[in-house]
C-alpha cells in the first residue's frame, strides 16, 4: 500500500494527539498537520519522515488551497468552543470551505468529526439539536446537514463521537476526563440516588484505531458513512454501581432523582438551567443504534468498562 497524503485539522486537541500519534507509529501516510499554536502539539513529530507541522488557523484555509488539492485523505477533528460567531465560523462556514476546497476525484476518504447530541436513538437528526443546542451542538447539527449537498459528500465518512474520554501528562484531557478527575468525589452522594438514563462513552484512543483503520480499510459503497462511536450503552445506575466497586463503597438505599426532585434541587440551589440541559434531563436516554470501537473491525477496544473510564481518567481504585 502505498503512503497516503493526509491533512488533518485539530492535531492539537485531546483526540488530534490520539490520533496524530497513532498515524505516526502505526502508518506510514504523508501527514500534514494544522496546528494553530506548534508549541501545543507534544507529539514526536520528528519520529519518522512525511511528517509537516503547518502553523496556521482555520478561519485562513484558504491559504491551504493549492495543498488540498493534492491530498488523498483530510480528517477534520477541529472544532471551535467559543462565543456563537466564532462557534458558527469555523464548525459551519470554515469546516464547508475546506471540504470544497478538496478535489473528489483524488480525495477519496474525508474523515469528519460530528458529535452523537445531533443524533437521536435511531441515528437520525435530532431535530431539538437544530432548535435549541447549545452553539457547538447547533453549529454540527447545521454543518452536517450541510455536507450532504456537496460534491465530495461521497467520499466523507462522518463520526459521531459519544462521551469522549482521554488525556495524560502528554495529551490534553477531555471535559469528560477532567472532570471525572476532579469531581469524583461526589459519588459519595451520589450512589444513594437512581438516575433513569443510559448513555455511551469511548476513550480518544479508541478513536484514533478506528480513524487509522478507516483511513487504510475504506468503507464500501454499501458501508454506513455515518458512524456512532462508543461502547455498548450503560444505563446511569449501572455506571454507579460498577464505580462503587471499583471504589469499595457500598450503597445501602437509592432515591429516584424525579424530575420533580431536580427541579426542587435547581430551585433551592438557584441552578439556572438552559433549554438544552431541560431537554437533555428530560431526554435522559443517549442511546444509538450499532455503536462503533475497534472490536468491530476486529481490534482490541482500550477502554470498554467504568473501572477502565476511573483508571484512565487518572481516579485510583480503593482496596477493600
Amino acid at each position: 500500500m502505498s503512503p497516503k497524503r493526509i491533512f488533518v485539522t485539530g492535531a492539537s486537541g485531546c483526540v488530534g494527539h490520539y490520533l496524530v500519534e497513532t498515524l505516526i507509529k502505526e502508518t506510514e501516510h504523508d501527514l500534514f498537520l494544522l496546528v494553530r499554536n506548534p508549541d501545543k502539539l507534544k507529539v514526536d513529530c520528528d519520529a519518522r519522515p512525511g511528517i509537516t507541522v503547518l502553523p496556521g488557523n482555520m478561519h485562513d484555509i484558504e491559504q491551504f488551497g493549492d495543498l488540498l488539492k493534492t491530498v488523498d485523505c483530510a480528517i477534520l477533528a477541529a472544532t471551535a468552543w467559543g462565543g456563537p460567531q466564532e462557534v458558527y465560523d469555523i464548525n459551519v462556514v470554515k469546516t464547508l470551505r475546506l471540504l470544497n476546497l478538496l478535489n473528489p476525484d483524488l480525495c477519496q476518504r474525508v474523515i469528519y468529526f460530528s458529535t452523537a447530541s445531533i443524533l437521536d436513538r435511531n441515528n437520525q437528526p435530532l431535530k431539538e439539536a437544530g432548535e435549541f443546542g447549545t452553539d457547538y451542538v447547533r453549529s454540527k447539527y447545521v454543518c452536517h446537514r450541510q455536507i450532504a449537498k456537496l460534491a465530495i459528500a461521497p467520499n466523507v465518512v462522518t463520526l459521531f463521537p459519544t462521551l469522549l474520554l482521554g488525556g495524560d501528562a502528554t495529551k490534553p484531557w477531555s471535559h469528560i476526563s477532567s472532570g471525572i478527575a476532579k469531581e469524583f468525589k461526589w459519588l459519595n452522594l451520589i450512589r444513594f440516588f437512581s438516575i433513569d438514563g443510559a448513555f455511551h462513552y469511548i476513550h480518544s484512543r479508541d478513536v484514533a484505531e478506528i480513524v487509522r483503520h478507516l483511513v487504510d480499510c475504506p468503507l464500501t459503497v454499501d458501508d454506513s458513512h455515518e458512524l456512532v462511536l462508543g461502547n455498548p450503552s450503560i444505563t446511569a445506575d449501572q455506571a454507579i454501581e460498577d464505580a462503587c466497586t471499583y471504589l469499595n463503597k457500598r450503597i445501602y438505599f437509592r432515591i429516584p432523582l424525579t424530575q420533580r426532585l431536580l427541579d426542587f434541587i435547581f430551585k433551592v440551589l438557584r441552578i439556572k438551567v438552559e433549554a438544552w440541559d431541560r431537554f437533555a434531563i428530560q431526554y435522559r436516554y443517549f442511546t444509538h443504534q450499532n455503536p462503533v470501537t475497534p472490536a468491530t473491525f476486529g481490534q482490541l477496544t482500550y477502554c470498554s468498562s467504568i473501572a477502565d473510564v476511573l483508571k484512565l481518567s487518572g481516579v485510583p481504585p480503593r482496596k477493600h
